[in-house]
């Protein structure tokens, strides 16, 4: 008799993520990790005292379901400051497990065997899971460079894409891997989309504060006909440095809230006690930590992009992120992205994730890898001199 398979048929072709693997690789060879997008500086003072004195005040149990009060209400103001969005806090906001938590309940809770959801391709890889796991299916309109090397999307595959089986459209913006923040006429449009089709948008806005080049960030939800279709997801970990902490949030209107609730209380329930106050004093910092946050990330996104162009690869520079994606086919005629990732940390002492991971359709990304660039700019200058020695030999 054969034996049970273990894993549900959902997850069939789900492995161990890309991000364990590489990261044990920088473990193992002692490579400079520009893989996995975790910076390598602590947060703000103010945001790293906060939850040291929370758990010596005995913050140390679980806190409400919702999120701590205080949180909640920092993440309304937060959204009322910074874009002008009104939420009632005891409602409309619940404070996740991270980011990745609140997609989770999102994507459980709103789609049903069958539905399709719209996602833009590449994508973080937890969105596929999580629609595989709602019996959903993942319909990819593919993000490209054209001719300047900003990564743009076609119209009318857009349209195409949105059927009667769609229930909603999962948009990441500012966008990881691709580091493209969409503009205000591609917002409009898939605002267009979601109102004629009368379909959901469930929006990742993680690096909303890692702008580039005077870039503004538009939430979805500030569109004409949006804020009532409107999930929007967010977290304090690239903010202020504190990935680790796993304090996300959702906001919107309240029965889309409730619908991914309702799953969130059933997968971590409650997280992060005393961190959840840290974070809310970080939402309250002034617009200086903001704008310095960004503009230092930018002199990194620069060194970055000038060493993987010295060394030989076609650099896409990104618009905003912790992330720049190349094309490793002018080093590496093959254009095997994945076996390019395996075999650098052995070759030249650096790790990078290979693009394909992010794929709907494999394909698209093969020949292309992704550097981080959330780390000192000693160790980005020492990680780029090894490429430049690596593949100039």
């Amino acid at each position: 008799m054969p034996a049970r398979t273990a894993l549900t048929s959902k997850l069939a072709g789900f492995g161990t993520t890309i991000f364990a693997e590489m990261s044990a690789l920088a473990v193992e060879t002692g490579a400079i990790n520009l893989g996995q997008g975790f910076p390598d500086t602590d947060g703000p003072p103010e945001v790293l005292d906060a939850a040291v004195a929370a758990i010596r005040a005995g913050v140390n149990q679980y806190p409400p379901g919702l999120g701590a009060p205080e949180l909640r209400a920092a993440i309304a103001d937060h959204q009322r400051r910074f874009y002008g969005i009104e939420l009632d806090p005891a409602s409309e906001v619940v404070v996740t497990a991270g980011a990745t938590e609140a997609l989770a309940g999102a994507l459980l809770g709103m789609l049903d065997t069958g539905d399709e959801v719209v996602v833009f391709e590449p994508m973080y890889d937890s969105y596929q899971a999580c629609i595989a796991l709602a019996g959903a299916r993942a319909v990819p309109v593919l993000l490209a460079p054209d001719v300047d090397g900003r990564y743009v999307f076609d119209p009318d595959a857009l349209r195409d894409a949105v059927t009667d089986r769609t229930k909603l459209i999962l948009l990441n913006t500012p966008h990881n891997p691709t580091g493209k923040v969409f503009t205000a006429d591609e917002m409009a449009m898939i605002a267009q989309i979601a109102v004629e089709r009368d379909v959901f948008v469930v929006t990742d806005e993680v690096y909303e504060h890692l702008l580039f080049d005077g870039r503004a960030h538009i939430p979805m939800s500030t569109l004409p006909g949006m804020a009532d279709r409107t999930l929007t997801i967010s977290s304090g970990g690239k903010t202020f440095h504190t990935t680790g902490w796993k304090i996300g949030w959702m906001s919107g209107p309240e029965p889309l809230v409730t619908a991914a609730r309702t799953v969130k209380q059933f997968l971590t329930y409650v997280n992060g006690a005393p961190f959840q106050p840290a974070i809310a004093v970080g939402l309250g910092l002034p617009d200086s930590y903001f704008e310095t946050l960004a503009a230092d990330l930018q002199i990194a996104r620069d060194h970055l992009v000038a060493g993987l162009r010295a060394a030989g690869f076609t650099t896409h520079a990104p618009e905003a992120t912790y992330f720049t994606t190349v094309d490793i086919r002018p080093i590496d005629p093959t254009g095997d992205g994945m076996a390019f990732c395996r075999s650098l940390p052995a070759r030249c002492g650096v790790v990078a994730i290979p693009n394909e991971v992010f794929y709907a359709r494999p394909e698209h990304g093969r020949h292309l890898v992704r550097f981080a660039c959330c780390k000192q700019l000693d160790v980005i200058d020492a990680a780029t001199q090894r490429l430049v020695e690596g593949f100039s030999s």
